[in-house]
């Protein structure tokens, strides 16, 4: 087994030891030709989702990672990462507007995830906090939560995994799990230990 992290940007090597410590062999996946080998599920780190987003695009591996995702590869995605599947953000357009009168750029998702996600939604760096909870699935454990999205809204055929004081922070949508914290930055194993038996 083989699982690629996406390694344009943000926390991927705290994933990456993750993986280390269950021994699952993994790979960076930085530029397009890193695509040619195969592999058996993709993290998605958290980070920062806008420029995410254009790195994707920029180095050529937005359109074929979004092909692997529609075809049914294991993914996990975590604050940002789960911002980039969402198929819908409530607050995507930035409240600034700078002097021509247009808005910031958006963030550029996979839209794989049929869920409604809001961005910075406990505020920012201040409003990042720990908490343990129970994850479906998985069982009771901590999680690490930082300038975190939530999930507004899923649709009918995505499972819930976990509610903080009423706000979903972590989905399944077939092979596609979702979390608005960090689970690579605690010393549970849980999260990927249950992801990697998806892949």
């Amino acid at each position: 087994m083989k699982i690629g992290v996406l390694a344009v940007q943000g926390a991927f090597i705290e994933h990456e030891k993750k993986l280390e410590s269950l021994g699952i062999d993994h790979f960076e996946i930085r530029q397009k030709k890193d695509l040619l080998q195969d592999f058996d599920g993709l993290i998605l780190p958290g980070g920062e989702s806008t420029v995410m987003g254009k790195l994707l695009k920029d180095l050529d591996l937005f359109d074929l990672l979004h092909k692997k995702i529609q075809n049914g590869l294991p993914v996990l995605g975590t604050c940002a990462g789960l911002i980039l599947l969402a198929s819908d953000i409530s607050n995507d357009i930035s409240n600034d507007i700078c002097n021509q009168g247009q808005h910031k750029s958006s963030v550029l998702q996979f839209a794989t995830l049929p869920v409604k996600v809001k961005r910075n939604a406990y505020g920012r760096q201040l409003g990042s906090f720990s908490t343990i909870a129970d994850v479906k699935h998985i069982g009771n454990i901590p999680l690490r939560f930082i300038r975190a999205p939530y999930i507004d809204s899923v649709n009918d055929d995505v499972e819930i995994l976990a509610k903080v004081d009423g706000n979903i922070v972590a989905v399944q949508y077939r092979n596609q799990i979702g979390l608005a914290f960090h689970p690579e930055l605690t010393e549970d194993l849980s999260v990927h230990r249950y992801f990697v038996s998806l892949c």
